[in-house]
């Protein structure tokens, strides 16, 4: 099993999160040597958004993930948030919400309460984003009750993610996310790459080349708008890997396709851009 494959005593904690009438659970996973937090220093810590579509929370992207995060002393949260056909945006308030609530508890949690990123596959990636971009739009933060500044991310970390609703875009995705695809001002809206503004938290994106189902320019878009509005960025485009990747090797690998020594290093180099944040 994974668990005892890395060697961890891990302590899980599952909590409720509600928004806008829905219901996601957030699941805590929290590194091992606890007993002495009062003795470190707080700990960065990582919201997770599995992909999927927004039709499903991918396992391959949930807990593996976050169990790579907890052996490197990074508290890991994952976000198993509303998708097939929720309208936008209830699973973004969601991951406000859940965001807030890590932030509140960050004394429980022994986390520095500014240094709480979010990290997001594919459809995640876009739910992700759209916490990195809308975090101060009054739309997101007024239903919730909160500030702005208490659902900001310290960054983003986006693996081969939905960004646009436009000609690239992922349809299924897209779709499940708006429902109506003849509403203008809602593509308008879930295009990240228009979102973008200077007020767009750092981000670490990676993708391939080929990817078949979101094609690079999801990222080329968005990091376009990235260095428009002169937000840092760290981008690695690999020359070629399947969609959902995942980890990249056989601890999420549900075939062949999905174990690629190039891109399996995209956490660690994820990982050291946290340290630099």
């Amino acid at each position: 099993m994974l668990y005892e494959k890395i060697k961890l005593n891990v302590p899980y904690e599952k909590i409720g999160v509600s928004a806008e009438g829905c219901e996601a659970v957030l699941t805590a996973i929290v590194p091992d040597r606890i007993e002495n937090s009062a003795e470190r220093p707080p700990r960065r810590a990582v919201i997770i958004c599995p992909g999927g579509g927004y039709d499903y929370c991918s396992n391959r992207e949930s807990e593996p993930v976050a169990m790579r995060f907890v052996s490197h002393n990074i508290t890991a949260f994952v976000l198993n948030y509303s998708c097939y056909k929720k309208p936008f945006p209830t699973n973004l308030a969601e991951l406000a919400a859940a965001f807030k609530f890590v932030r509140d508890n960050s004394d429980k949690f022994g986390i520095d309460r500014e240094k709480i990123f979010v990290c997001g596959f594919s459809a995640g990636g876009h739910l992700a984003a759209s916490l990195g971009v809308h975090w101060n739009k009054p739309f997101l933060y007024e239903p919730l009750n909160v500030s702005p500044e208490e659902i900001k991310p310290c960054g983003q970390i986006l693996s081969y993610p939905v960004i646009t609703a436009g000609e690239k875009r992922h349809d299924g995705s897209i779709l499940n996310l708006i429902g109506d695809d003849s509403n203008i001002k809602l593509k308008e809206l879930v295009s990240l790459e228009k979102q973008v503004s200077g007020d767009t938290v750092p981000t670490f994106i990676w993708c391939t080349c080929d990817d078949s189902l979101v094609p690079v320019e999801n990222t080329l878009l968005f990091t376009t708008a990235l260095a428009a509005n002169k937000v840092p960025f760290t981008s690695h485009i690999f020359s070629s890997g399947a969609h959902g990747l995942a980890l990249s090797d056989e601890t999420t690998a549900n075939c062949d396709a999905h174990i690629n020594k190039e891109c399996a290093e995209w956490i660690s180099l994820a990982m050291e851009w946290m340290q630099r944040q």
